[in-house]
């Protein structure tokens, strides 16, 4: 482990953006970093890693913002809260990061829409850590075309019949719920999808693969055969599936950005550190005028890009206005601008930076998913481009 410490300096925080609770926030984040709770962690175990994450940040109260209360309004969810969670647990590790993340995003829906006793079923388990939760809305031909997709859901008398595939299922094979988008058919596209609550013991349901990538996360493709669920367990109305999941989505989108920032500050320091400490002709590495202008490159991006990603939260928060330009702007730049500054951080340690085991290593190989998950890089700017050819 790099000399460099693992809880996050917070000078932004006396932006305009935050207000006082946020400082306490930072303050118990800093607290469960500092407890040793992550030490701890087998990255070769990931199954494993993230129950103990999961449940090590419920007992620490971390997931009050992220998973409503079950007889909260996730709507009020505040997104500052959670960009700020992301931004520190990045920082500290990756895999904690991506817990934490998956426990708001797969308890979304149900918070939004979920009858009363379905909240009171979940919600208490997901926000304590005792499960975890899964979002399975991704398929193999439906990723950022989400009406291309094609698991149904049928009626028979009181049930549903799920039948179909899930792919890129984070937390898939390991969740205890997981919040499903399947086709009903009550309109074409997007309008005829409705969302569902399935649990892993439902007859017809299974695990199809489990899916490695160069980042470790649990991650898998789920298949229903005939899997039969009440039809209590269907979230808010029929064929209204598709803006149950754009509502989650708007409250946990700008936090991709931020989780972004944290992996590009974590970067910028272990340079830091590095250039202050690294001898090199005659003098150190950070003496030299390119490796202060790469620096000066590094600190500038990562700020510009989180100044966009806290306006988007605080645009929703505060304004309670529609974030779906500013959020798509901050999550474009701030992933291109941390694959951009780790990759500086690669190339300012040399032959230490590709070696297994150094933490600017272990952030190249985090940060390339940020660019493609919850809509890759492209999809942000057509979003952008859409939102402002917009009539006004």
């Amino acid at each position: 482990m790099s000399s460099v410490a693992k809880v996050i300096r917070r000078d932004w925080l006396d932006w305009p953006f935050f207000e006082p609770r946020h400082h306490a926030i930072g303050a118990k984040l800093d607290r469960f970093v500092q407890s040793g709770a992550l030490d701890t962690i087998d990255h070769d175990d990931v199954d494993a890693a993230c129950r103990s994450l999961v449940r090590a940040m419920g007992e620490a109260g971390l997931l009050d913002c992220a998973v409503a209360a079950p007889d909260g309004d996730a709507a009020t969810i505040d997104s500052r809260s959670i960009c700020l969670s992301r931004e520190s647990l990045a920082y500290a590790d990756g895999l904690a990061d991506f817990a934490f993340a998956m426990q708001g995003l797969g308890s979304g829906a149900i918070a939004l829409g979920g009858s009363v006793e379905l909240r009171k079923q979940v919600l208490p388990k997901v926000r304590s850590g005792e499960w975890l939760a899964a979002f399975a809305l991704s398929e193999k031909e439906a990723g950022s075309d989400v009406a291309a997709m094609s698991c149904t859901a049928r009626t028979d008398g009181n049930d549903y019949v799920i039948d179909g595939e899930k792919t890129w299922i984070s937390n898939g094979g390991i969740a205890d719920v997981y919040t499903l988008f399947a086709r009903t058919g009550e309109a074409p596209g997007a309008r005829g999808i409705s969302a569902f609550v399935v649990f892993p013991d439902d007859p017809g349901f299974g695990i199809a693969e489990r899916i490695d990538v160069i980042a470790p996360h649990p991650l898998a493709t789920l298949r229903f055969t005939n899997c039969r669920i009440p039809a209590s367990r269907r979230l808010g109305a029929p064929g209204g599936g598709f803006k149950l999941a754009m509502q989650t989505l708007d409250i946990f989108r700008a936090s991709v950005a931020a989780a972004a920032l944290g992996f590009a500050r974590r970067a910028l320091d272990e340079a830091l550190s590095h250039a202050r400490g690294r001898k090199m002709f005659g003098a150190t590495l950070g003496d030299l005028q390119l490796t202060q202008a790469a620096l000066g490159d590094m600190a500038t991006d990562t700020d510009a890009a989180a100044l966009l990603t806290y306006r988007a939260a605080w645009r929703r928060d505060v304004q309670k206005l529609p974030t779906t330009r500013e959020a798509a702007m901050a999550k474009l730049t701030a992933t291109e601008t941390a694959q951009r500054v780790i990759d500086r951080a690669v190339q300012m340690f040399g032959g230490r930076g590709v070696r297994k085991g150094e933490i600017v290593e272990s952030l190249y190989r985090e940060i390339r998913a940020l660019r493609i998950y919850e809509g890759a890089t492209e999809v942000q700017k057509l979003i952008v481009a859409r939102e402002l050819l917009k009539p006004r």
